[in-house]
């Protein structure tokens, strides 16, 4: 009895284990950690789209979801369909080495499949808010795997401003999915998203910048080297400073708190010119950029609740 007990426990302990890493694998194939990013990015779209229009949140929770899950349901169709393609280069990288389409623990037949269902999904849940909002995220879509997965990332070196296109765009879906005529303000958002990208990610190829190079992928630092890598990072910081005053209607917390991110990030970037280790260099520019970005949009919703919620 005590042996069948074991057995029974241990097919139990299988079972439990292969659906752990499934539920991984599925997470690393949608990269939880860009839809996070970008649904915080359209959910302050959104936010600023109520209080510019003057409106309650508690009589838009509905659209709120809807907004989310399709835009969430986009963005994970295009990763899925992103790794799909990727499957041939993957296997060099050590952070995209043991993704499911390198593996082999999913078919590569349910993973297209996936990808394109999830993709389709989103979008037509976008279409029960506006049209408008759908569109833009057809286009999110299109920017990300046609424009910089399957056309620029293993040509360009512009492939990173080009992949910045579509992390623009979901500030622009939660806004439209209130207020199809987008405000000025709208499109603020989407400059301040497409130009912290740009440091952001070559913040990243820097410290990936051999294993690009083994996949053959075009980044700036692989092509260009360091230097003029760096250049560019603290020309698109630069480039961030005068954006938040264009929200001046926010209030003086919001712009002085925007202007010391700005600022403490320009002079990081600085900071790389006397650093002797680039690398090192290289992964504070990416910690802040991740920083940045969690303190910049928090603060533009705590600063507004006030109007949006009563």
């Amino acid at each position: 009895m005590h042996k069948v007990e074991t057995t029974t426990q241990m097919v139990g302990n299988t079972s439990n284990s292969d659906k752990i890493s499934l539920l991984k694998d599925l997470k690393a194939l949608i990269k939880v950690g860009i839809i996070n990013s970008n649904l915080m990015t359209a959910f302050a779209g959104f936010w600023l789209a109520l209080y510019y229009s003057g409106l309650s949140f508690s009589n838009h929770w509905d659209t709120f979801l809807i907004t989310m899950a399709g835009t969430a349901l986009v963005i994970a169709g295009g990763c899925i369909l992103n790794n799909y393609f990727d499957r041939d280069i993957d296997p060099i990288m050590s952070r995209t080495k043991k993704r499911a389409t390198v593996t082999g623990s999913i078919p590569l037949q349910f993973i297209l499949l996936l990808g394109i269902s999830t993709s389709v999904l989103g979008v037509l849940l976008l279409m029960l808010t506006t049209i408008q909002a759908a569109l833009l995220g057809v286009l999110g879509w299109f920017c990300y795997f046609v424009l910089y997965t399957v056309w620029s990332k293993r040509r360009y070196t512009i492939n990173t401003a080009i992949g910045s296109l579509s992390g623009a765009i979901p500030p622009l879906i939660g806004w439209a999915s209130v207020d199809p005529n987008l405000h000025m303000a709208a499109f603020i958002l989407f400059l301040i998203m497409f130009i912290w990208q740009t440091p952001h990610f070559l913040a990243l190829a820097m410290k990936k910048c051999e294993e690009y190079k083994a996949a053959g992928i075009p980044m700036l630092p692989v092509v260009y080297g360091f230097a003029i890598t760096k250049r560019q990072m603290v020309i698109y910081s630069a480039c961030m400073l005068p954006l938040p005053f264009y929200l001046f209607s926010l209030g003086n917390v919001f712009l002085v708190i925007a202007t010391l991110l700005n600022v403490g990030w320009l002079a990081l970037g600085v900071a790389g010119f006397f650093m002797k280790n680039d690398l090192k260099w290289a992964n504070l520019m990416f910690v802040y950029s991740l920083n940045y970005l969690m303190v910049f949009f928090l603060t533009m919703i705590v600063v507004t609740i006030p109007h949006v919620v009563y």
